[in-house]
């Protein structure tokens, strides 16, 4: 299918991760989007030729490299937006895609025991630190059934949750997604039947040690996005939130012991592989289509199955 030439996304995040894939995805059904990004001058060699891979679908793609969490950079990215869609075009889609949350502990915690390492050493015979060395090593190397045996996660143990480090998280994870909503609603941005999609994951509901704060504002995302599944409807305004599965992303390699958040996930899954960026694009893709006006108000999760599977078979 194709969109028609007058829709466009605004896409928070998307210069990389869900945020990116989705632009993609979307660009090549016709979609035209906007894209609000926050990245280092460095950083922009390495994105320009994926913005340029976007425009080669024959769409057009605004970027702007500002902060989307500051109130005087929204007005600016609102006064661009404006110019983007002319008087026809309208903000079919509202993806929120911000991932900057404070990854501490709550308090310090005791040095981590790995009895497993020493019991099976002193079972084979062998030298403790020479297994741990090679567990370390074949684990690294892909062999995710050692994540049991492997080095535990190294938090920094000078640096704790504070109360300031929650608000800018849930701000920023949660409570952003009502502001840039609001605002394109106010404004008379949003298409008739516009659809806003939050992302949420795994952590709503289980405890990863560092993630407290981020597992917060995913559940204020989540209360927050069934409230405006109600409260916006009558302006035609559908709100869903994808739970992805675990993904390699920059935001999943910023959490201390991500790879053995991967290597459990792969271990769990039904597919016995993690969730891509892709996967959670075509089901973003999905929720914009005609088909999928009726959704709202949904958790969609996108994870090959991932959170119903037990024990690693």
């Amino acid at each position: 299918m194709r969109f028609a030439t007058d829709q466009w996304a605004v896409i928070l995040g998307g210069s990389s991760g869900f945020g990116l894939a989705s632009a993609r995805k979307l660009a090549e059904h016709g979609m035209n989007c906007f894209v609000v990004h926050r990245d280092r001058r460095g950083a922009m060699a390495r994105i320009e030729p994926q913005f340029e891979q976007i425009r080669g679908c024959g769409v057009s793609l605004v970027t702007i490299n500002a902060d989307a969490l500051d109130a005087r950079a929204r007005e600016t990215c609102v006064e661009r937006l404006t110019e983007a869609l002319g008087t026809q075009g309208r903000v079919r889609l509202l993806l929120h895609s911000i991932a900057f949350g404070n990854l501490k502990l709550l308090r310090p915690e005791p040095p981590a025991a790995r009895p497993a390492v020493s019991v099976l050493a002193a079972a084979l015979g062998i030298d403790e630190a020479g297994l741990a060395k090679t567990v370390k090593r074949l684990f690294g190397e892909g062999l995710d059934a050692l994540a049991a045996l492997a080095d535990s996660p190294a938090y920094p143990q000078t640096a704790f949750l504070e109360e300031e480090d929650f608000q800018r998280t849930i701000d920023a994870m949660g409570t952003s997604l009502l502001t840039w909503a609001r605002m394109l609603l106010d404004r008379g941005l949003l298409a008739a039947d516009a659809r806003v999609v939050g992302l949420t994951s795994e952590g709503n509901t289980v405890a990863w040690k560092g993630y407290a704060a981020v597992a917060a504002a995913k559940v204020v995302l989540e209360s927050l996005a069934r409230a405006m599944a109600v409260e916006l409807a009558p302006h035609g305004v559908r709100t869903n939130i994808v739970q992805a599965g675990i993904t390699d992303t920059a935001a999943l390699r910023a959490i201390p012991g991500h790879d053995l958040l991967a290597a459990q996930a792969r271990l769990r899954n039904p597919f016995h592989r993690l969730t891509t960026p892709q996967d959670v694009a075509g089901a973003i893709f999905l929720l914009c289509t005609d088909e999928a006006a009726w959704i709202n108000g949904a958790t969609l999760r996108v994870d090959g199955g991932e959170h119903i599977a037990g024990a690693a078979a």
